[in-house]
């Protein structure tokens, strides 16, 4: 499917954005002037403005101009990138991390089967995974900490799954990250999570492969909660 693209932003604004996340504008609309901004930066006051409308413009803030200041409050994108930047630094100075991802099982529109049969895929994931997988993937709804928690697979290391093309059409590329299925004591973890690209498309949605139906491996019907876990190595 279509990929939205959010706008891209540079060190100095993603400084800017941490600030006022730390300020409070990651829960609610708080209140600045881009003179205490400017301050905080130690920047002049067009610096700050100028950070505040890159920001805007990337969507990973929201603005209000008032009479004596602005109302400022950081997006679901705004809050995507300081999260990516939070799982770097845990990448830089952790062993190792779990992301754990909780949601329900559901049903999915039948595409996971298709493009995980093609020949193209199907090659790679034996080469690369190390098994065929059953042809349909486990679809979970993420519950809404875990949206936000998914961001850390940007610390991930994925298995890469190369783009291909037919006669017909050009596939692209997947990338998979290696997983445990949890439910209740049962776990399983011979599984991968697999997303079509490295961005943020359909968040809410998790997709798993597994060289087994984990639907009858695991007992699951849809509505039931499990959990997904990602091992993160630095």
């Amino acid at each position: 499917m279509p990929m939205a693209t959010e706008g891209a932003i540079g060190n100095d604004e993603l400084a800017t954005l941490k600030l006022l996340a730390l300020d409070g504008a990651l829960d609610s609309d708080v209140k600045i002037s881009c003179a205490n901004l400017a301050a905080d930066l130690d920047a002049s006051t067009q610096t700050a403005s100028r950070r505040l409308q890159h920001l805007d413009d990337a969507d990973f803030l929201t603005r209000e101009t008032v009479a004596d200041g602005q109302w400022v409050a950081v997006t679901e994108a705004g809050e995507r990138a300081l999260r990516a930047e939070h799982a770097d630094y845990r990448r830089l100075f952790e062993e190792h991390s779990t992301i754990s991802l909780d949601g329900t099982v559901t049903s999915g529109m039948g595409e996971g089967r298709h493009y995980i049969s093609l020949s193209g895929y199907m090659a790679q994931f034996e080469d690369r995974l190390g098994y065929e997988p059953f042809p349909g993937t486990l679809n979970v709804s993420l519950a809404a900490e875990s949206t936000r928690t998914r961001t850390a697979l940007d610390a991930a290391e994925p298995v890469e799954i190369d783009g291909w093309e037919d006669d017909e059409r050009t596939y692209g590329p997947a990338f998979c990250y290696p997983a445990t299925v949890v439910v209740d004591a049962a776990e399983y973890d011979r599984a991968h999570v697999i997303a079509p690209e490295r961005t943020h498309h359909d968040e809410d949605k998790l997709e798993v492969i597994a060289p087994v139906k984990l639907r009858e491996e695991l007992g699951l019907d849809d509505e039931d909660s499990i959990t997904v876990r990602i091992e993160v190595a630095p």
